[in-house]
């Protein structure tokens, strides 16, 4: 298992356009940001990469946390690692599950945790937010989230890989128990920063929602004005 813990500091923290959520501008302090890889062929086979995030305020900083497997045996013990995380995060009072069209997510790992008896359910715990939702619900339109990051300006240093050959390589892991052996270093850290920036790119959207997904005001129609009733009602 590869296991890759990251710091991401923050400068200059500004709550100001912070998403409002319960009343609150200041969910990040209580939040996950949550991302999964994974591999699907009829069914759930495997998450791939686990990857989640919270903002630490004594440090003003993203931890980010990520398990990635490297064989077959090891898509039953990310399932392990993942539920203590979440269990851990649970304890240190964070409440809010942070995702961009995260029901894809919950029902793959969801379907996992079901077929290897861990009993969690991250609805029945967390508090979900999905960020294509909340787009949806002010724009009445769906979006991809690189194109809602290009609307706040987030600029990736990873080159976008596709869910398709992702599935491919979590579907050799599976194969092969030597596949990882031979994968190149290169290839290893770019999936794991392809999933890095996708829950540091959702801490960047919060903090940012209300600059940038402003609520589009009903225009008002101009009335036209009947000169000869004015004249009437003035009589």
């Amino acid at each position: 298992m590869i296991t890759r813990e990251n710091k991401i500091y923050i400068d200059n923290l500004d709550t100001k356009y912070a998403l409002i959520f319960d009343e609150r501008k200041d969910i990040y302090k209580n939040a996950l940001f949550f991302d999964l890889e994974h591999y699907v062929y009829k069914k759930p086979i495997c998450v791939g990469v686990f990857g989640c995030s919270y903002f630490d305020v004594s440090e003003s900083c993203l931890k980010v946390t990520q398990y990635m497997i490297e064989n077959k045996e090891e898509a039953y013990d990310i399932l392990i690692l993942a539920k203590k995380y979440f269990n851990n995060m649970l304890n240190n009072d964070k409440k809010y599950m942070i995702t961009f069209s995260g029901n894809n997510d919950y029902t793959i790992i969801n379907y996992l945790f079901d077929k290897y008896k861990l009993d969690f359910k991250i609805e029945d715990k967390f508090i979900s937010i999905d960020m294509q939702k909340e787009y949806e619900k002010i724009k009445k339109t769906s979006i991809g989230l690189k194109a809602l990051e290009k609307e706040f300006g987030i600029i990736r240093d990873s080159e976008l890989i596709s869910g398709a050959n992702l599935a491919k390589t979590f579907h050799k892991i599976m194969k092969d128990n030597d596949y990882m052996n031979r994968m190149p270093e290169e290839k290893k850290e770019k999936i794991l920063l392809y999933n890095e920036q996708d829950v540091v790119s959702l801490f960047h959207m919060i903090m940012n929602w209300e600059n940038v997904i402003k609520i589009e005001e009903p225009e008002i129609e101009e009335l036209e004005i009947d000169n000869n009733e004015i004249n009437k009602a003035a009589e």
